[in-house]
């Protein structure tokens, strides 16, 4: 994800992190010189070596400050003339991309890793499978992947999608081989490694971040693309991915993807002035969720789920911009004619409902 504010390889402690790796000692090398000259001899840095002014963020960071509290979030037009979404946060601000991967990257040429893995899937099952080209695939030399935290966004599920590395071992293919040993090959199916599901969790992450922004923009369609996709995400994990923790670890946020993508449908509704099909949608939201934790053998978890609480408090929400059926309204505007004894009125509306079959 590209981003001005770098969240990966910043541990200094770590060796690969990037950050020069102090000297443990200025014990002489073979030619009786100290390691670190320079330092010793106090002269100021090359000058050719140091970064470019115009990497320095302080003028775009101060011309969009950070308010605590809230989701900042805005839309501008990148170099290549693109929309870009672009999140502030306390510490800088990160950018994605409004379609395709947030960080623009293609894996093996694919709009993301997991287009990939579902072509994989389509062509072991079709017998089409190349097992020399998964065995040459590697997510980590495509690309690093990293993720950050920030207090605006709901962390749990953004824990889900970049949790602590696994204790299981994981193999070096993402496919496995098929055993059979006749002259007829039968493809295995697809089966992904921890480090394939790691993988597409980090790329999860992505699209969660940039869900929670369009949703702040209204963009209720966006909402809708990448909450669906990442629901495949799940879905892939749970059908493939080799280890038990693997696949459950997607599941424990498939509530929290169902209620966005709920939110964003019957925002959606509403914006096209269809209360009754907004009201619809959160129903099937809650259908869905009941299913899942029935699915999962802890039915009684729906009832007390914040996500199933939050759709019920939205359709409480909706009821009242339901428009009142043709009668109930006629029979309001009658009384309101009795009352101001307008009875020509009052006349007209009587026999209008008569003519509806009151």
């Amino acid at each position: 994800m590209a981003a001005d504010s770098e969240p990966e390889n910043t541990n200094p402690e770590n060796p690969d992190s990037g950050y020069p790796t102090p000297q443990e000692s200025d014990e002489p090398n073979q030619d009786g010189a100290a390691q670190d000259a320079s330092s010793q001899s106090g002269s100021e840095p090359d000058p050719a070596e140091q970064p470019p002014e115009h990497y320095d963020l302080s003028s775009v960071l101060g011309e969009w400050p950070f308010e605590p509290g809230t989701i900042n979030v805005r839309v501008i037009r990148g170099i290549d003339q693109l929309p870009k979404i672009q999140v502030r946060l306390d510490l800088g601000i990160i950018q994605m991309n409004i379609d395709g991967r947030p960080d623009g990257l293609r894996p093996h040429g694919f709009s993301s890793l997991l287009e990939y893995y579902e072509a994989r899937a389509d062509e072991t099952e079709a017998g089409t499978f190349d097992d020399e080209t998964a065995a040459s695939d590697s997510e980590t030399d495509l690309y690093e992947t990293g993720s950050y935290e920030s207090d605006a966004y709901p962390a749990d599920p953004a824990d889900a999608f970049n949790p602590a590395p696994s204790d299981h071992d994981t193999g070096d293919a993402s496919f496995s081989e098929s055993g059979n040993t006749d002259e007829e090959y039968i493809p295995a199916p697809l089966s992904l490694d921890g480090d394939a599901c790691r993988a597409l969790r980090e790329e999860a992450a992505q699209f969660y971040h940039r869900y929670v922004a369009l949703l702040v923009l209204e963009d209720f369609e966006g909402v809708i693309r990448d909450t669906s996709r990442n629901l495949r995400v799940a879905d892939l994990c749970r059908a493939h991915a080799q280890d038990d923790r693997d696949r459950a670890m997607l599941e424990q946020v498939r509530p929290y993807i169902i209620m966005m993508r709920t939110r964003a449908v019957a925002g959606q509704a509403l914006k096209d002035d269809v209360p009754k099909a907004a009201i619809a949608a959160v129903d099937d939201g809650l259908t869905a969720l009941r299913d899942h934790y029935a699915e999962t053998g802890e039915p009684d978890e729906f009832e007390i789920s914040s996500e199933a609480q939050s759709l019920r408090e939205m359709r409480d929400a909706l009821v009242p911009k339901l428009p009142v059926s043709q009668k109930t309204e006629l029979r309001e505007r009658l009384h309101e004619a009795i009352r101001k004894e307008n009875y020509e009125l009052a006349a007209i509306l009587r026999n209008e409902l008569r003519m509806l079959g009151e």
